[in-house]
């Protein structure tokens, strides 16, 4: 699988197939993780996960704040960064 860093989305794909995306729009100076979406075929891999990692390791990069309205990505932030659950999420990283 191929991981590509677009401005604000980072997609996969596989055998030159979009298997899944995020995207993280910037907004009042955070980065808003607000939608993460991974191909029915492709589901129960990881493919989520790694994807909203490397969202946010490129959001830290970057030096910004983020923040999720994405439920998966909500759930991720709280489980791997200890980030306290609230809608919308805002976690400083």
């Amino acid at each position: 699988m191929e991981y590509i860093t677009e401005k604000n989305r980072i997609y996969v794909v596989e055998n030159g197939v979009e298997a899944g995306e995020v995207t993280f729009p910037e907004r009042d100076g955070a980065y808003v993780i607000n939608h993460t979406y991974v191909d029915d075929r492709y589901r129960g891999q990881g493919i989520a996960s790694e994807l909203v990692r490397r969202a946010v390791e490129e959001i830290e990069r970057r030096g910004g704040r983020v923040e999720a309205t994405c439920s998966y990505a909500q759930l991720w932030l709280a489980r791997n960064r200890g980030c306290e659950l609230t809608s919308p999420l805002s976690c400083p990283i």
